[in-house]
């Protein structure tokens, strides 16, 4: 049963910025994959919805002069995976919303939802966190831009002040140009399951040297994570498979990884250990290095 004691539909971002300031009560709704979930299982015992289905500029993904790339929050992960933009330039995120869901959950969540909703799980954040993103958060007073790794504050808690919109997603074009990248979901149902275990993996080279490599993961702690460790190590260092297996086990130190009913820690480290490896070995070839073997 959803218990929804309002409902307001905002056409413009001012429009729902007014509607908030005037009753911060009010909770934002986008594909409705989170909130109604969660209204219909009494996790949410009653609420008055505002609706953001109705800003058109808010799912637009464009390209800046400068190169920037902005993701409106009410793009969905269909959106996503088919964008040009996307495709061209930052597949592993194309990869990441392939990943969430079946069509029908595609074609209405979006990402600024999965974000906002908090989890360690969401499928697009472990590629948000090594493109080094920046969210856009607007409120009646104005804007502020947010590092995606500062957003997440706990397990379904965001940096998101009463009143605040998350309208864009910015990639600026150093966290992507001459990257290659490659994203892998661990899951017991692939798409249609939650993550085990998510890992996103981008790196650029240098002749046959890293020159930067960053390394998001997903479902490794309490919100996603960087490796921030076996990045450093990383820089400068020869590209072979000795290397790249030094980086998987580094990758390990900066999980927080816990037993639950879908794996426990020292499974969870162990795909790490795995997995950075293996997403990273792609990514060498996708920058334009070569295989290891």
């Amino acid at each position: 049963m959803y218990n929804i004691l309002g409902y307001y539909d905002a056409e413009t971002v001012k429009e729902a910025t007014a509607l908030l300031a005037e009753n911060p009560n009010l909770r934002l709704i986008a594909g409705g994959t989170d909130v109604l979930i969660k209204l219909h299982s009494g996790q949410i015992a009653e609420a008055e919805l505002l609706s953001l289905r109705k800003i058109k500029a808010l799912g637009s993904i464009q390209k800046a002069e400068d190169g920037t790339i902005a993701i409106g929050a009410m793009a969905t992960f269909t959106k996503i995976f088919n964008d040009p933009i996307l495709r061209e330039l930052i597949p592993i995120l194309t990869e990441a919303a392939i990943s969430m869901g079946g069509p029908q959950i595609r074609n209405i969540a979006t990402i600024g939802g999965n974000v906002c909703n908090g989890a360690t799980s969401a499928d697009s954040a472990a590629s948000l966190f090594a493109l080094n993103a920046q969210l856009k958060l607007i409120d009646s007073n104005g804007e502020r831009l947010v590092p995606i790794r500062e957003f997440y504050l706990g397990p379904g808690k965001v940096a998101l002040k009463p009143g605040e919109i998350l309208t864009e997603i910015l990639i600026s074009p150093e966290n992507y140009r001459g990257f290659g990248g490659q994203y892998i979901k661990f899951a017991m149902r692939e798409a249609m399951d939650i993550a085990t275990l998510a890992v996103a993996v981008v790196c650029k080279l240098q002749g046959q040297t890293f020159d930067e490599i960053r390394i998001g993961l997903g479902v490794a702690g309490p919100t996603p994570l960087r490796c921030l460790e076996a990045e450093a190590y990383a820089q400068g260092k020869e590209v072979s498979m000795a290397t790249v297996a030094e980086i998987g086990r580094l990758a390990v130190n900066a999980t927080q990884a816990r037993t639950s009913w879908r794996a426990s820690q020292e499974y969870r480290e162990h795909l790490v250990k795995e997995l950075v490896p293996r997403a990273l070995k792609v990514a060498i070839v996708n920058a334009g290095g070569a295989e290891l073997v």
